[in-house]
């Protein structure tokens, strides 16, 4: 009998030792928070698209893992919702992928590390440096798809964005927060624009921080913020010709005010369709903290093609020229991000669109055209002739117009603009014309004249003072006693002589941005003794 009461006294003891044991477990189990990670598997894949069946609840545009049995990571993104299977588009090389593979949420969409940090660099589309810079430092992440500003939010566009191509800035002038087609066969020059303007952007912002910097400076008042933060969208091109990119621009040190976004032609179709929407959320961040900012999309042409082929590949019905029924919209919400937020927070995008025999009236091109706000027009025949940038007067236009021009060169563009035209309709019949009368001969010498003054090597920007003394000086006449290769000698002369002195009527044209009567006798007085110098020699 007392083993028997000592066997059940033991056996009590137990079941309170296992019992409190247990409650401390529970009570444990409870503060443990568990996270579950959701997973799918690959039903099919191939050409860059997997359907996966198993991820409820993704969403459009999340960026989701695939893990192949050999290991190592591939990202993608969910771009088709369907009842049982998503469909997605894979960043990486789907070699490694088959059936059957692991797919696995990230509950996050599509994002890209934004801050000051990028100036400098060379990125993909996802944020990954593609320079040997090192890796970017932690920071936030900003969404790729972010919804536009709205009408209220938005101001007047009324300040140039000077490109210093003088063709450019008189006769197709681009206001900060405007959006201007770069539009033309390939090779014509379109991509020297956008790098030129790049050039003199951030030359006028290293003269700001020169400004202030100086010692002799005490305050920042009087140093304008007249220059930008640059990024430059490469999609579909070589990678030499982006590394050659990069180092022209370290050469002319604007490789610190200019960030490089590249998905090249090596890289996947989903990559270069997301790049242009990862370089705008860069220039967001820019744009936001009071910097200008310019984006330059080269070119959504290539953007178009990629996401066509996405769309074909997911089954999505085909339309026009087989574009999926929403391109435009995959244009239109980009352009629409660009705007002027007002007290110099502004975004300026310059897309650009590779034409085919110079047929502006196909999809694509008639697209962004309906969407920008005017279009620079570039024509293989004036390349070919010489006549560089190869502006056709005719088809480009700003929809801004002279809200974008300082009052200077308004008074000499508004003349430029009529003489052209005059010298256009005169030269076309004077092919078929012998004999031409005095009147008719002096408006052909002009306009030739004027438009050797809009000629302009690349690499070789003009401030916007310097253009309006060598744009007056063609429009008032003062040019028609010289021959062609006089005219190129007084624009060397004049430019180096007014960058090297400080005259008196280039001071008020930049104090100002206008002329007063007494700097227009100076700048008469100092254009006929230059022509007279140059007569003389």
């Amino acid at each position: 009998m007392g083993k028997i009461l000592k066997k059940l006294k033991q056996n009590n003891i137990i079941k309170k030792q296992a019992g409190t044991g247990l409650k401390s477990l529970l009570r444990r189990f409870k503060k443990l928070k568990f996270e579950y990670v959701q997973c799918g598997r690959i039903d099919s894949i191939a050409d860059g698209i997997a359907r996966v069946y198993g991820l409820d609840g993704v969403q459009a545009g999340e960026l989701l893992e695939f893990v192949p049995s050999t290991g190592g990571v591939i990202r993608g993104m969910a771009l088709n919702l369907e009842k049982e299977f998503v469909g997605a588009v894979l960043f990486g090389n789907d070699a490694a992928l088959k059936e059957g593979d692991l797919s696995r949420r990230t509950k996050s969409i599509i994002s890209v590390p934004t801050g000051l940090f990028l100036r400098g660099r060379v990125v993909d589309p996802l944020g990954q440096p593609l320079d040997e810079k090192g890796s970017l430092p932690a920071t936030k992440q900003e969404l790729v798809e972010r919804k536009a500003p709205g009408i209220r939010l938005r101001a007047r566009i009324d300040s140039p964005m000077a490109t210093g191509i003088r063709a450019v800035d008189s006769l197709v002038p681009i206001g900060n927060g405007q959006r201007e087609l770069i539009i033309g066969d390939r090779q014509v020059g379109k991509t020297a624009i956008a790098i030129d303007t790049i050039i003199n952007q951030t030359t006028l912002r290293q003269l700001e921080a020169d400004y202030v910097g100086s010692k002799n400076v005490t305050s920042t008042v009087g140093a304008e913020k007249s220059g930008a933060t640059c990024v430059y969208v490469a999609i579909g091109q070589k990678r030499s010709s982006v590394a050659q990119l990069s180092k022209k621009l370290a050469e002319v040190n604007a490789m610190p005010w200019t960030v490089i976004v590249a998905a090249t032609a090596s890289d996947s179709a989903p990559l270069q369709f997301l790049a242009p929407y990862s370089g705008c959320t860069i220039a967001e961040y820019f744009r936001d903290i009071g910097e200008p900012t310019i984006i330059i999309y080269d070119d959504l042409s290539k953007q178009a093609v990629a996401y066509r082929q996405l769309s074909l590949l997911l089954r999505r019905p085909p339309g026009r020229e087989a574009y999926p029924g929403d391109v435009f919209y995959c244009h239109s919400r980009l352009l629409e991000r660009a705007a002027n937020m007002g007290k110099g927070y502004s975004l300026t995008a310059l897309p650009i669109i590779e034409t085919q025999a110079g047929d502006l009236s196909a999809y694509i091109p008639t697209n962004v055209i309906s969407i920008t706000d005017g279009q620079c027009a570039l024509e293989a025949d004036l390349f070919f002739k010489g006549i560089r940038p190869a502006i056709n007067v005719g088809l480009s236009v700003s929809r801004v117009g002279s809200a974008a021009q300082t009052k200077a060169m308004k008074k000499v563009a508004g003349q430029l603009k009529l003489l052209l035209a005059q010298y256009r309709e005169n030269a076309a019949f004077a092919q078929f014309a012998s004999d031409l009368d005095a009147s008719t001969k002096k408006v052909l010498e002009r306009g030739e004249r004027l438009t050797q003054i809009l000629k302009q090597d690349q690499f070789a920007t003009c401030s916007t003072a310097i253009q309006v003394v060598l744009l007056y000086a063609g429009s008032k006449g003062y040019l028609d006693i010289l021959n062609l290769n006089q005219v190129n000698q007084f624009m060397s002369l004049v430019t180096n002589d007014l960058t090297a002195y400080n005259w008196p009527f280039v001071e008020t044209i930049v104090a100002t941005k206008d002329y007063d009567s007494e700097a227009e006798s100076s700048m008469q007085e100092y254009i006929t003794d230059t022509v007279d110098f140059i007569q003389n020699n």
